[in-house]
C-alpha cells in the first residue's frame, strides 16, 4: 500500500462513525406475529423420522408398542417397509435404535447368494425368514445430537440399500461377480 493510501484509511473510519445509526424497521401493522419457529428435531422420537417421511410423500403410521420398541408401518411409491424403533421410554421417546425393514419379492436366492451379498455390503444385511422370504434390513443408532439431516441421510442410505437387494435377488449372479 502507498502512503496516501494508508493516509485516506483513519479518514474513512471516521466518516463511518460519524453517520447516523440505521433506524430499526417499522412495524407494518400493530398486530405483528411472532415468528413460528418449528420444534427442535428429535431422531430419538419415531415422530421425527415419520415427519421426514411424510414430508417426501410416503405415509408413516404407529402400529403396535411393546415394552421398550415402537413400530411403525411404511408406505410409498418407493418402498413399503417398517420400522422398529428399540430401547424406547415406556413413553416410546428416547429411542436408542432404529432397524428399517422390507420384504423383498420371491426369487430362488440361495442361502449361500445372502451369505455372499453380506459380505459385500456395509451397511444393508439380507435374511431369508422362516417362510424362504427374503428380507432387506437397515439399522442405525440415535442420538440425542442427530440432526434432521443426519436421519435424513439414514434414509437415503436406507433407499440405496432397497435398490442393492431388489437389484440382487433379480439377478443375484450377476450382481455378487460385479460387487467383486
Amino acid at each position: 500500500m502507498t502512503r496516501n493510501t494508508l493516509l485516506l484509511l483513519p479518514a474513512a473510519l471516521v466518516c463511518l462513525a460519524a453517520a447516523p445509526a440505521p433506524k430499526a424497521p417499522v412495524a407494518k401493522s400493530p398486530a405483528a406475529r411472532p415468528a413460528v419457529t418449528a420444534a427442535p428435531f428429535d431422531a430419538q422420537n419415531p415422530q421425527g423420522l415419520m415427519e421426514i417421511l411424510g414430508a417426501a410423500g410416503a405415509q408413516a403410521q404407529t402400529k403396535a408398542r411393546e415394552e421398550d420398541s415402537v413400530f411403525v408401518a411404511v408406505t410409498s411409491t418407493a418402498a413399503n417397509f417398517s420400522m422398529q424403533f428399540a430401547g424406547c421410554t415406556p413413553q416410546g421417546r428416547g429411542c436408542r435404535a432404529v432397524l428399517l425393514d422390507a420384504a423383498l419379492d420371491r426369487t430362488s436366492v440361495t442361502v449361500a447368494q445372502v451369505n455372499a451379498f453380506n459380505q459385500t455390503s456395509v451397511m444393508c444385511r439380507v435374511y431369508q425368514d422362516r417362510s424362504g422370504a427374503q428380507h432387506v434390513l437397515y439399522s442405525a443408532i440415535l442420538f440425542r445430537s442427530m440432526t434432521r439431516e443426519d436421519a435424513s441421510t439414514h434414509l437415503q442410505a436406507w433407499q440405496g440399500c432397497l435398490a442393492d437387494a431388489r437389484d440382487f435377488v433379480k439377478d443375484p449372479v450377476a450382481y455378487l461377480a460385479n460387487a467383486a
